[in-house]
């Protein structure tokens, strides 16, 4: 059983990715949108997908047209995917990501003296 969501839920992860960036016309998703994680129960009715985007002030609107375009990306998903039935997707915002980013720019603000006899 773990065989089949995890091929699932990879199947939609790809076809998700090819949907926003070959048949959405919405010129808010210029940026590089991601799909990190893909979760699909195992009766396929519901479908959480982890979205990343390039440019962190934008990731809010990007979920939120996602989630608006639904309808759109599941008729699409439908065609491309083979399925029992096309589940419904929630759309989240991937706070890993979000956190990793935070971690580097603290790290990069660190003000770390050099210690003496480094020459590096």
């Amino acid at each position: 059983m773990a065989n089949r969501m995890e091929r699932a839920n990879s199947e939609i992860q790809k076809a998700l990715t090819q949907i926003v960036q070959t048949k959405m016309n919405d010129p808010r998703l210029n940026q590089i949108v991601s799909f990190t994680e893909v979760d699909t129960t195992p009766d396929f009715k519901y479908c959480k997908v982890k979205v990343s985007v390039l440019n962190l002030g934008e990731i809010s609107n990007v979920t939120k047209i996602l989630q608006k375009s639904e309808g759109f990306i599941k008729r699409e998903l439908a065609n491309m995917v083979k399925m029992p039935q096309v589940p419904k997707i929630n759309f989240v915002v991937d706070k890993s990501t979000l956190s990793a980013i935070r971690v580097e720019e603290i790290l990069r603000n660190l003000n770390i003296p050099k210690e003496d006899g480094d020459d590096q």
